[in-house]
């Protein structure tokens, strides 16, 4: 089951938010860096966006249409306060949404994950493919981390490669699924990259 608003608005509330690493991750600054500038006019959401380092890392390269998704209003109304204060304007390029992903409605070219698979039941992952799936326009990508290990309890929920090769080949074609190379010290060794096209 997917954990309740309330779940993820008291963590926010009492500061616990131990997945925040305080800056976009390095495998992801890899992969937007590598985008050509003429397509930084993508369109492209980022569920469970928290923080928002993503998100800024994109503005900073000169993406402008970019859609922040939370479900926790303290998170949303957080970032919103930072970034009048960081980014005057920032609502040029940048929109941020308090919902429900699974609610969300719109076309986009891509998606980037960074978290959010992790904080779902893995009874809730078929649903986020094929939500996925219904997000992306033809041709557009979904991008990001997952982890290849285990937890006990969760969230955070783990897996393993030959898993997510299984649940993202019924709807997408993988481009890549590989071992990152370039994760934080505290993460290393446990961290896929992939890029699934629809």
């Amino acid at each position: 089951m997917q954990q309740p608003q309330s779940f993820w608005e008291s963590r926010w509330q009492n500061g616990e938010t131990g997945w925040d690493l305080q800056s976009v991750s390095p495998p992801l600054a890899g992969y937007i860096d590598q985008i050509p500038p003429e397509k930084r006019s993508l369109k492209v959401l980022i569920p469970g966006c928290g923080n928002g380092h993503e998100a800024l890392y994109l503005l900073e390269k000169g993406f402008t249409q970019i859609t922040m998704l939370d479900i926790a209003p303290t998170a949303v109304e957080s970032l919103r306060r930072r970034l009048d204060v960081e980014l005057p304007g920032w609502q040029d390029a940048l929109q941020i949404v308090c919902g429900d992903f699974f609610q969300h409605e719109g076309q986009y070219d891509l998606i980037l994950e960074q978290t959010f698979f992790c904080a779902l039941d893995p009874s809730m992952r078929p649903a986020y493919i094929l939500k996925m799936k219904e997000l992306l326009a033809p041709g557009g990508k979904l991008a990001g981390l997952l982890f290849d290990r285990d937890f006990p309890g969760g969230p955070p929920f783990g897996g393993s490669r030959q898993e997510y090769e299984a649940l993202f080949g019924k709807h997408f074609r993988i481009q890549t699924m590989e071992a990152c190379t370039n994760s934080i010290a505290p993460r290393a060794g446990t961290e896929l990259f992939f890029i699934a096209e629809k």
